[in-house]
């Protein structure tokens, strides 16, 4: 009987005997041709195979045969998605609809073709409908979650993946997708706990692993972090940014165990057009100038999404050339520091400036700052991508301004949809973003010196002086501690670097060491990112002949007694490749020499960009030989030392790195000239 061989067949397949499901639809239609439901099971089987041309063929039969059936029109679309031809595939699950509104599966596959499109917003009341129809279908639960997550709604894509659970315990998928949710709303015990929950059912799981080292990173567990990353990396050579999640993890541990080995590794992969490492985290890995501009563009390539752009060259004409500035970090936060002042002097009567906040509402004395500097300030947390790209539209916005870039936080893809006539990337991320969807990158002539156009996709427009704005409302404590009271002999030379822990290289910290040996008395003062890292530098110092004591670290503390303290160092070194940003700013604002060694990338020419504008070049080394012999000559000349510290102090008001009022006329002049330009 045909019928017979056409259930036998659906009883296979759902066991997984997917070989034996088609040679029994085979059976059943060979029977009783044409058998357009027979045919449409074949297809289910032939495509779940992944034999999808066969799959689309046997639902063509069965449409041929029966023009209006519904569930072979939804097959097909399913078979069609597969096959990477989405606009066919929405226009046969559309028909199908249209034909069987009850049809659950075509809205859940509805859902599943808009989402893969990036299109969340549209594919909810898909998934939403699907569930109408059938509440008890765990995966359109995890689906509307995943839909949720990805507009920012993460307290309902939690609900979601819970309801899931709730249906389906053992859901892996559901299980990583809570994780995921959880840590979104930096709930990371929670997060961790869901993730290995995961791992428990599927210990393979490669997702599961990358999301627990995730989670783990951000709670700054760096050892576990490596561990999770290192089991990724075993489980599935070449997954996406697993090798430099792991070398990250690693460096954050200041565990160099394998720095050199795995930092060549990363570099290769990437070389090689893997999308090997995130293109923040490639920043410490090369100095190559070419090597990062690939990184950025692999990760470009890799988080596109294609969207009808919303400007489409319309010329605006506006009184006032209208700028939206895009950032997490309108708060107590580097970026905010630097630029506070831009915001209050620009040209009001030329420029209508804005702010789009996607950050934490902090309702900190710099937020509040920035909300009076603005206005417009737009909170934009809880809104899509999307969304917030037609809002800026709406606005006929001239030129947006992305100040996050890649760095953590970013919501790059507001600038995929296109909401304005020009797009910038400036001074949050110190590379180039790799995009066609980026018009403009803000430099000057030693970030990007002449020649070094090549590895930006960018247009690049200098500025004079330093790219990098600062700010003169530096609040400076006036009580100044002593040196025994923060640890530091108080005779001896002090060198002193106030970077993150992760910018410390072997390669450098070798150069300290030596020098340490070679000046007598003289200790070396950083900023403590954990016990666990304090331990391993000195860890490392013992081992090059130097003793632990004379690393000595300093505790965060308000800018204002970290201003002060300053007065107590006599030299700042700088790391390579990754400069100090806003450190070196706040040393020279204090008048602390601070001696870097430039190299081939924008973010190993940062400090040295400072010490052009600031009037001491000559602190500017190109090689850790020249950036060694300079350091010490300093350290036993005092006289070449107090000089410098003068001409710091002395030069502070006049000296161009802290002409935020020339510094803004600049930015001014370069938005209008990329405007004419557009």
């Amino acid at each position: 009987y045909a019928e017979a061989h056409n259930n036998l067949g659906l009883v296979q397949r759902n066991l997984g005997q997917l070989p034996e499901a088609i040679a029994s639809h085979e059976r059943a239609i060979a029977l009783k041709p044409p058998y357009p439901e027979a045919l449409n099971n074949l297809a289910t089987a032939l495509r779940e195979s992944g034999r999808l041309e066969d799959a689309l063929a046997a639902c063509e039969r069965a449409l041929a045969a029966k023009p209006d059936f519904a569930q072979a029109l939804n097959n097909r679309g399913a078979t069609l998605h597969q096959m990477g031809r989405h606009a066919e595939a929405l226009a046969a699950i559309d028909r199908a609809i249209a034909l069987a509104p009850e049809l659950a599966t075509a809205h859940f596959n509805r859902g599943v073709v808009l989402g893969d499109l990036g299109r969340h917003e549209d594919s909810l009341p898909a998934y939403e409908r699907a569930l109408q129809l059938n509440p008890r279908h765990p995966t359109a639960w995890n689906n509307l979650g995943f839909a949720m997550q990805a507009l920012h709604r993460e307290e309902e894509a939690l609900r979601c993946f819970g309801q899931a659970l709730a249906l389906e315990p053992d859901n892996v998928e559901a299980r990583v997708n809570q994780g995921n949710a959880l840590h979104e709303l930096r709930r990371l015990p929670e997060a961790i706990e869901a993730f290995e929950q995961a791992l428990a059912r599927a210990p393979g799981h490669v997702g599961a692993w990358t999301n627990k080292g995730i989670a783990l990173a951000d709670a700054a567990r760096w050892d576990e972090a490596q561990a999770a990353f290192d089991r990724v990396c075993q489980l599935h050579p070449g997954q996406r940014y697993a090798l430099g999640s792991r070398f990250n993890a690693a460096i954050r541990a200041a565990d160099w165990t394998h720095f050199e080995a795995w930092r060549a590794e990363l570099e290769s992969a990437v070389l090689a057009g893997q999308a090997a490492a995130t293109p923040f985290v490639f920043l410490a890995a090369s100095d190559s100038a070419h090597a990062q501009l690939q990184c950025a563009r692999l990760y470009a390539q890799d988080q596109a999404r294609s969207f009808p752009p919303l400007w489409t060259g319309a010329r605006y004409g506006h009184d006032k050339l209208r700028v939206a500035y895009l950032s997490a970090d309108f708060h107590d936060h580097a970026t905010a520091h630097l630029m506070a002042e831009v915001f209050e002097k620009h040209d009001r009567s030329r420029f209508e400036v804005s702010a789009w906040s996607f950050g934490p509402v902090t309702n900190d004395a710099m937020q509040q700052r920035m909300r009076a500097a603005f206005a417009q300030f737009h909170e934009v947390q809880l809104q899509s991508d999307a969304e917030t790209a037609r809002r800026l539209h709406a606005q006929e916005i001239d030129i947006v301004v992305d100040l996050k870039g890649y760095t953590q936080g970013s919501r790059s893809e507001i600038l995929a949809h296109r909401p304005a006539p020009v797009q910038v990337n400036y001074l949050g991320y110190p590379g180039t973003m790799g995009s066609p969807l980026v018009d403009y990158i803000l430099a000057d002539a030693h970030t990007i010196p002449p020649g070094h156009e090549a590895f930006y996709d960018e247009k690049v427009i200098r500025l004079p002086g330093s790219y990098q704005p600062n700010c003169r409302q530096r609040e400076v404590a006036h009580a100044i501690p002593s040196r025994e009271a923060l640890g530091l002999p108080a005779q001896g030379f002090v060198f002193c670097c106030f970077n993150h822990g992760y910018k410390i290289t072997p390669a450098v910290f070798a150069v300290w060491m030596r020098l340490l040996r070679q000046v007598e008395g003289s200790v070396l003062w950083l900023l403590q990112d954990s016990p666990l890292v304090a331990e391993r530098l000195r860890q490392a110092a013992q081992a090059q002949g130097v003793a632990p004591e004379r690393i000595v670290f300093a505790p965060r503390a308000p800018l204002p007694e970290h201003l002060a303290r300053h007065h107590l160092a006599d030299l700042f070194l700088d790391t390579a490749p990754v400069n100090a940003h806003t450190t070196a700013s706040d040393a020279l604002w204090a008048g602390l020499p601070l001696l870097t060694c430039s190299g081939d990338s924008f973010v190993s020419r940062v400090a040295g960009s400072l010490l052009h504008a600031a009037g001491v070049p000559e602190l500017v080394t190109t090689s850790l030989a020249d950036y060694e012999a300079a350091a010490l000559r300093l350290a036993t000349h005092p006289g070449e030392l107090a000089e410098l510290n003068q001409r710091l102090l002395t030069g502070r008001a006049s000296s161009a790195l802290f002409d935020s009022e020339a510094t803004t006329r600049h930015l001014e002049s370069a938005f209008l000239q990329m405007l004419a330009d557009a």
